[in-house]
């Protein structure tokens, strides 16, 4: 499938989805979050991506919703049912990223706003350009948090931190997103690229089953008791063990090398 509004390239294991918007800070239109939809779709289908990198294109990850036509100041509202396009468009992505069965790096290069700050702390390692932010502008426009956002800024940072983003709508900087546990790291600007790609690299040749594991049982823990997390941890070990890799990396350890990881 060819894209106008996004990029999906992939090479030695590393898928690299990169929103392509800049002259709207990558804001999200029908079109551009139904291509994200579709890249999502080929990377599961695929299967040949051990690692999703998310980013954006220019000075932003997401500026969220577009709101207006460039070039309009009319808003795009809906008066029936502001929730509507979250239901038919946003959740879906949203869904896909939390199915999704290989890390998902996350490069926030600017601001990461609406919905695009969901997405991009919805990746498994958020690493953020120094002069990036995050923002949960809804109120400014009465409107409330969506695409996740009220179920996972609480889980992230606290009730209180939590509320006073959405509340206050004012902007987090990185580096206040990394001491509050947002986020996993914070670099230069110029160096935002190669950190994430470094570890992007690291995560692709690392045991692909045993982290499509990982991933899942940490989502599905926030939802579970603890007795439901220890039998869930129970059977993914047991589909870990049987997993090629594993036996590589018992062997490797054995030898006192490093392993050889197949992602099978």
């Amino acid at each position: 499938m060819g894209y106008q509004f996004i990029t999906l390239d992939e090479a030695d294991g590393v898928a690299t989805l990169t929103l392509n918007r800049p002259e709207v800070l990558n804001a999200l239109h029908t079109e551009a979050l139904e291509e994200l939809r579709a890249a999502l779709d080929h990377i599961r289908d695929e299967k040949t991506a051990r690692v999703l990198v998310l980013t954006g294109a220019g000075r932003a990850f997401c500026s969220g919703a577009q709101l207006a036509t460039p070039g309009s100041a009319k808003a795009q509202i809906d008066p029936r049912d502001s929730g509507s396009r979250l239901e038919s468009h946003f959740h879906p992505i949203m869904e896909r990223i939390r199915a999704l069965n290989v890390p998902i790096v996350c490069a926030v290069n600017g601001a990461a706003a609406g919905g695009g700050c969901s997405y991009a702390l919805a990746g498994d390692i958020v690493i953020a350009a120094r002069s990036a932010y995050f923002l949960q502008p809804f109120a400014n426009i009465g409107l409330v948090p969506d695409v996740g956002s009220t179920w996972m800024l609480p889980r992230l940072v606290g009730k209180a931190r939590a509320m006073a983003m959405m509340l206050l709508a004012e902007r987090i900087p990185a580096q206040t997103a990394l001491e509050w546990g947002m986020i996993y790291q914070v670099v230069d600007d110029a160096e935002l690229a190669v950190t994430a790609s470094a570890m992007a690299r690291r995560l692709a040749n690392g045991p692909t089953v045993a982290y499509g594991l990982i991933r899942q049982g940490v989502w599905a823990s926030l939802e579970q008791s603890l007795t439901e997390t220890l039998w869930m941890e129970r059977e993914n070990q047991r589909t870990a063990g049987r997993a090629t890799d594993h036996v590589e990396g018992v062997k490797a350890f054995l030898e006192k090398r490093p392993p050889v990881f197949t992602g099978r």
